[in-house]
């Protein structure tokens, strides 16, 4: 099996396997019980939260900077939804996202719209945020929710540079960032990021599904600037109740912990097989290319093949891409939104797919994967 479908969800890395297993063994209690079998799971939790926030350049972090949640898309719910109800209505509230951001990003900003907040889409033709639209339209927000990394083309965002201009016009902004498919890919600090707000996803960095985890400032938790969507047992700081997935949340610890031990190395790595990816592809084929870009994601358009026929032929011979958002796929087919931002045509939307990389990805597999690109190529493009 050759695997580029990384930026979908990545195998559980065995070292992340064996953390949850030792710890479903060993401290399986409920982490809120006050005796010694709880305060042990609470214990695996804290090391855990311990290791993600250093892995955002947070050494000395104040309690509750950052909480657990069941997936990424859990925690743009909370950035999102969280920040905006916590705000007292006027009436004239606005908010900023990019034209292509995840679904769990888009679908609560059209919510909001439905309860009468305006939301403005940023530009990203060719991967790049209109900076001069953030600067025009920044006056008067009270949110904005710009992705690091694009999951679809690759591009990489320059969201510091966006917040910091939203800032000088709206000093009161909260501002919020999807980190999931940036996390562990790009060097990056919540410094680097200048956000208040960070989301992340533990199967995008090979530990398990059903885990994610969202930064907060401490300052939004001192001025109550956030407040929870779920109601309970007022775990996580009360701001996500429901009894944590001790034994999920310690194999994502275990996960980022290896990352981190590694992470320039491979970087170099997946840079150096995307470049060769890019430099070997059939002329036929048109690489999208954003301005700045991740080192894993490559997104191609086919010539006059569907991407559902390629998806098909390179499964069949055990090779595994994607045609865009594995969260979409649920959706009515329709062109990619992320795509059409791009730039990129309906049509050629339609005949586009995702290369999507981890560390464990070889120059041989890319050589296969170019080989049957070829192939598909002289067997099935439209004449």
């Amino acid at each position: 099996m050759i695997y580029f479908d990384n930026s979908a969800t990545t195998k559980m890395s065995s070292r992340a396997q064996k953390r949850m297993l030792e710890v479903a063994e060993q401290d399986f209690g409920n982490p809120s019980s006050l005796h010694s079998v709880g305060l042990s799971a609470e214990k695996r939790i804290s090391e855990a939260r311990a290791i993600v926030l250093s892995s955002l350049g947070i050494l000395r972090p104040q309690r509750w900077e950052l909480i657990f949640t069941a997936s990424g898309t859990e925690a743009n719910n909370i950035a999102i939804l969280g920040t905006v109800r916590a705000k007292k209505r006027r009436g004239d509230e606005k908010i900023l996202i990019s034209d292509g951001e995840h679904s769990s990003v888009e679908e609560c900003a059209r919510r909001l719209e439905e309860e009468g907040f305006k939301v403005l889409r940023i530009p990203t033709k060719g991967g790049a945020l209109d900076l001069d639209f953030v600067r025009a339209n920044a006056r008067g927000a009270i949110l904005a929710s710009i992705m690091c990394v694009n999951n679809e083309t690759g591009a990489l965002y320059e969201v510091k540079k966006a917040f910091d201009i939203i800032r000088e016009q709206a000093p009161d902004c909260v501002c919020h960032t999807d980190c999931v498919q940036a996390y562990l890919k790009v060097k990056l600090t919540k410094k680097s990021l200048g956000a208040d707000l960070i989301s992340i996803s533990a199967h995008k960095v090979n530990g398990p599904k059903g885990v994610g985890a969202l930064y907060i400032a401490p300052e939004l938790l001192k001025a109550k600037k956030i407040t929870p969507i779920i109601f309970g047992g007022g775990q996580e700081n009360n701001l996500r109740s429901g009894t944590e997935n001790v034994y999920g949340i310690s194999a994502f610890g275990e996960a980022v912990k290896e990352h981190t031990e590694r992470l320039g190395e491979e970087i170099l790595h997946m840079q150096k097989i995307r470049e060769h990816i890019i430099m070997h592809l059939p002329k036929d084929i048109k690489a999208k290319i954003p301005v700045l870009f991740a080192p894993h994601i490559l997104n191609i358009t086919m010539p006059k093949i569907r991407s559902e026929i390629v998806l098909h032929d390179l499964s069949a011979k055990g090779i595994f891409v994607s045609s865009g958002s594995a969260c979409a796929s649920n959706s009515a087919h329709k062109a990619s939104s992320a795509l059409l931002a791009f730039g990129t045509s309906a049509d050629e939307a339609d005949t586009s797919i995702r290369i999507s990389l981890s560390p464990d990805n070889t120059i041989a597999e890319a050589d296969e994967l170019i080989k049957a690109l070829n192939d598909a190529i002289s067997r099935l493009a439209r004449k």
